[in-house]
């Protein structure tokens, strides 16, 4: 099934079916275990462009690129002013004929659209302001080493209803995750995100609870899943959300709320002392910088299968 993913754009979570996502998980798996990928970027080369500070993002892309053969190239908002210094489709057209793919971390999601439409070969969302599913490939690999299976797993992220949330939900459709999201009132997610799950999923709605009570959100879990308070562009209103969201700060009293054997994920970069504390990040039931890990491997498994070679 890997193979349905060949010369395909991946902007979300819900480009997948749930068949692809086991095959895609199942092939990171089998890398992280010693499978040798080979060389499907030989020769190839990979732009890059990272409109939003990088870490995890861009080392695991390079890296991934580079065991694959191919040479990343990593463009920044000096580089490109995407929509200002040129339009979107112009450099999406320009991109296309000097590289074999793109990897973007871009605010907008309609201007990853929109580059996506104005390229052949394929596109990596990378994140925007409304989805990160390259984080919740990984995620989705770590839960699955946690319990051994995605399907039926429960998952209680707490925190804004914003773009790792939104992949979540997504998720939660494609793979049959129980989700609950916690958060303070006036902070949910959109019922638009809601209602796109009955659009991936017939009855997959009634899989999300949204709650504003901890408690209720804890109850029976496998896996608490927090996120920073202010993402990044919301820095203005960071006092306004400290306060809000200082309730649900996943530290070791909200632990003992907890089944007992609920493991703890963060997607990174953490707030140490805000959404989370280091007794937790740093203790015997955090699997967040395994997480992190996965994110190299998931993304590798991804390359490697968009860019396979056509063996018909």
């Amino acid at each position: 099934m890997v193979g349905a993913l060949r010369g395909r754009d991946f902007l979300a979570v819900a480009d997948l079916t749930g068949a692809d996502l086991d095959a895609l998980l199942d092939l990171a798996a089998d890398l992280k275990r010693g499978r040798d990928p080979g060389l499907p970027l030989a020769r190839r080369s990979v732009a890059m462009v990272f409109l939003r500070p990088s870490n995890r993002t861009r080392v695991s892309f390079e890296a991934a690129i580079h065991r694959l053969g191919g040479h990343p190239i990593a463009l920044f908002d000096r580089e490109i002013e995407l929509g200002r210094r040129e339009s979107v489709s112009d450099v999406g057209r320009i991109l296309d004929r000097y590289a074999d793919g793109l990897v973007a971390r871009i605010p907008s999601a309609r201007d990853l659209v929109g580059l996506a439409a104005s390229m052949e070969h394929p596109v990596i969302n990378a994140m925007t302001d409304s989805g990160h599913p390259c984080q919740i490939l990984a995620d989705c690999l770590t839960v699955r080493e946690v319990r051994g299976d995605l399907a039926g797993a429960r998952v209680t992220f707490v925190g804004d209803g914003n773009n790792v949330c939104n992949s979540w939900i997504e998720a939660a459709a494609v793979a049959g995750i129980e989700l609950r999201v916690v958060t303070p009132a006036g902070y949910e997610p959109s019922e638009r995100e809601l209602s796109r799950m009955e659009e991936l999923s017939p009855g997959s709605r009634r899989r999300v609870l949204v709650t504003n009570d901890l408690d209720l959100g804890l109850a029976d879990t496998e896996v608490i899943y927090t996120d920073v308070w202010t993402s990044m562009g919301q820095e203005d209103q960071h006092e306004d959300r400290r306060q809000d969201f200082g309730p649900y700060q996943i530290n070791e009293g909200v632990l003992g709320r907890a089944p007992s054997g609920v493991r703890v994920m963060h997607c990174l970069p953490a707030h140490r002392g805000e959404e989370i504390t280091d007794a937790v990040i740093d203790g015997p039931q955090s699997v967040v910088f395994d997480q992190a890990e996965n994110r190299y491997w998931v993304q590798l498994a991804l390359l490697a299968a968009i860019f396979s070679p056509d063996q018909t």
